[in-house]
């Protein structure tokens, strides 16, 4: 296939997977990365560029002959000290992409969001891709971000563009080596290192189903639409319970209430903020989505994607094993702080 496909963010955890899928299926890619990201994991014969998406020209450039564009590139940690960041990459930066691939002339473009974003305060029951979100709704400055980010997206595709949308919801899998809050959060139970935890719901899905989700949804999709990748949702006992029972490391017992979370996040963001200049233990975003609703149902979504995940106990014992394989579990240290909130409160960049 000489038709060029270009994945921004093509290093990170959820672009690795979607590049080694392209690849298989035998597309020229190029990524691009931010400049000083790892790339040495990439498939030989993959084409990498260095660009900041916040730099437009430089984007331009990155993007040019491109007929397919699969945009993951952000900033996808609940904190960074300067806040202003999140709205200069996650949503400028995505402009900058939209812009510069239709000016390109390219067929296809498929922004790629989150599922943080589509949560409403004191709403109830499964939420579908077909929720109206307003800007409102978003839980602190990345939520934001994002949520502008994708309605850009969003408008562009129902203007006519041919851009499409899809918000997988946690990946968790082999191969993260961001690590990405969900891995955080395996690798940390399986250091005994989760001493209390908090009550939260989460939605999981197997990272090779999403870079499957993202490829159907590039080929299927319907522009101005956005199509939902989820896959199981469970409780935060839950997961750990299923942890526990593919590693042997046995569960928290101890409960942290949503105050003392809340209190413990404000302090740990502070420190970082004046003194650290280090992403905190725990964050207001991460502790106050525990109270939002994160029960998901993407079924009409995979449906019309023809996807079909695979049970997320597998996913989490190819996480597990391949965190064994480098090295990250072998010991199981004790360890004291915050833990057990909800994983994207522990974020770390993923590319």
């Amino acid at each position: 296939m000489d038709a060029l496909t270009i994945v921004t963010g093509g290093a990170g955890f959820i672009g690795s997977h979607l590049v080694e899928r392209l690849v298989t299926l035998g597309h020229r890619v190029r990524v691009v990365e931010r400049p000083g990201a790892e790339g040495a994991h990439l498939p030989p014969g993959v084409e990498v560029v260095r660009a900041d998406i916040r730099d437009p020209d430089a984007v331009r450039e990155a993007v040019r002959g491109g007929r397919w564009v699969y945009h993951l590139a952000a900033n996808p940690n609940l904190w960074v000290r300067d806040r202003a960041e999140f709205d200069a990459v996650n949503h400028r930066g995505t402009v900058h992409v939209l812009d510069a691939a239709l000016g390109a002339g390219a067929e296809r473009i498929l922004h790629t969001s989150t599922e943080s974003i589509l949560t409403r305060a004191r709403a109830s029951g499964p939420i579908a891709e077909d929720v109206e979100i307003a800007l409102s709704d978003a839980v602190g400055p990345y939520c934001r971000s994002k949520l502008l980010a994708e309605n850009a997206a969003l408008a562009r595709g129902r203007a006519g563009a041919p851009v499409v949308v899809a918000n997988p919801t946690m990946p968790v899998g082999p191969g993260d080596r961001g690590p990405s809050p969900p891995t955080r959060l395996i690798r940390d139970f399986c250091r005994g290192r989760l001493p209390a935890r908090m009550d939260c719901t989460l939605n999981l899905i197997d990272v090779r189903d999403v870079a499957e989700g993202l490829i159907r949804t590039m080929e299927r999709g319907q522009p101005g639409r956005r199509y939902l990748l989820g896959g199981e949702n469970l409780t935060l006992l839950g997961l750990l319970g299923v942890l526990s029972e593919l590693t042997g490391v046995p569960v928290p017992r101890r409960r942290v209430p949503y105050a003392l979370g809340l209190a413990v996040a404000y302090v740990s963001e502070s420190w970082a903020d004046h003194v650290t200049g280090r992403t905190p233990k725990a964050t207001v975003t991460g502790v106050r989505l525990t109270r939002r609703t994160m029960h998901f149902d993407p079924s009409h979504s995979l449906d019309a994607l023809g996807l079909r995940p695979r049970p997320v106990r597998q996913a989490l014992a190819d996480a597990v094993a391949w965190l064994r394989q480098a090295g990250q579990i072998e010991d199981r240290p004790s360890g004291k702080g915050l833990s057990g909130v909800h994983p994207r409160s522990v974020s770390q960049p993923v590319g």
